[in-house]
């Protein structure tokens, strides 16, 4: 049994999911609101090192069309450090349309939602 983290990654807020590779459901776990980069890697250091995760997936956003945009670059670039800093394979999934799907409410909780649905899409394209 392998563990997932899936994030959502945002300019103020980073959702981030949990699931595994042998019951492939994703739950929401926590939202990070740091106020610095050094405090929101940290953070996600205490959960890489609480749940070891074999893969770590990234949603990423990109336009209707399936070009990508400058948050595309954002992601990415989050993608790239989460691997160099913790050493951990990275997989990039197609957000779009994932905060479609959630009721729209207020508060952080949307955020580790929408990293589950990228976290279950995932799951699901690799079944």
């Amino acid at each position: 049994m392998q563990t997932v983290l899936g994030f959502d990654f945002g300019l103020k807020r980073i959702g981030v999911a949990v699931g595994n590779s042998v019951i492939r459901q994703a739950q929401p776990l926590t939202t990070i609101a740091a106020a610095t980069n050094d405090a929101k890697f940290a953070e996600i250091a205490l959960l890489i090192s609480e749940w070891r995760p074999a893969i770590c997936v990234v949603g990423l956003p990109r336009h209707p069309d399936g070009s990508e945009h400058e948050m595309s670059a954002r992601c990415r670039r989050f993608a790239n450090q989460l691997h160099g800093r913790f050493n951990v394979d990275i997989v990039l999934v197609d957000e779009r349309y994932s905060s479609a799907v959630i009721p729209q409410k207020r508060g952080e909780l949307i955020d580790a939602q929408a990293a589950a649905i990228i976290l279950q899409q995932y799951f699901d394209e690799h079944a």
